[in-house]
């Protein structure tokens, strides 16, 4: 027999259900109910941990946000030059997009499901792919100035979430393929917009 969950326990374990669900169905379309059945959970605790179910997504994606950042952290300290940790990570891409339960971008979901800037879901979705825009430059700051590194870094997250929307199309493999040509001549190229 098992030994019972702890409160954090449980609320971790409602995070993890409720992402699973939110990757396969969606945000609007995974009602609290069904959270609820698949945690296992009484109502009362899933209420006292998460008084709403914006509250939850905000939790799911921050979550969500940690874990690739751990990830990130991980490929780029295998790496020594700039473009070698680049093509670490779409790599990662690459590999993510094989996935059985490759879904699609979790964070791009909730910015098409959650259109309002100001809503908190919105928010989250934005600052982490604003944190990924910012790690790429600050990958690339260290081949080229800081000017050129931003407009870099905003057409490699461009690259990125083009693949990532083509893989949810059953293309994949074609499309991070592309899109690392596409990258590897940015990095090399000495004269990226500014």
């Amino acid at each position: 027999m098992s030994p019972p969950r702890t409160s954090s326990d449980k609320r971790q374990h409602i995070i993890e259900t409720a992402y699973t669900l939110f990757k396969r169905a969606g945000f609007h379309a995974t009602g609290i109910d069904r959270i609820i059945a698949e945690a296992d959970v009484a109502k009362m605790t899933m209420y006292r941990h998460f008084p709403n179910k914006d509250g939850l997504i905000v939790e799911v994606l921050e979550y969500r946000a940690k874990r690739f950042k751990h990830q990130l952290d991980r490929l780029v300290e295998e790496s020594t030059s700039p473009k070698r940790k680049i093509e670490k990570i779409f790599s990662w891409y690459k590999r993510w997009f094989r996935r059985p339960d490759f879904h699609g971008c979790l964070f791009a979901h909730a910015l098409a499901e959650f259109g309002d800037p100001a809503h908190p879901v919105f928010q989250v979705a934005f600052r982490q792919k604003n944190e990924l825009k910012r790690r790429l430059r600050q990958i690339l700051e260290g081949t080229m100035p800081g000017n050129q590194a931003e407009s870099a870094a905003a057409a490699l997250l461009m690259l990125i979430e083009g693949a990532t929307l083509m893989a949810e199309m059953g293309q994949g493999d074609a499309a991070i393929r592309n899109a690392w040509k596409a990258a590897a001549t940015i990095i090399a190229s000495p004269g990226v917009p500014r």
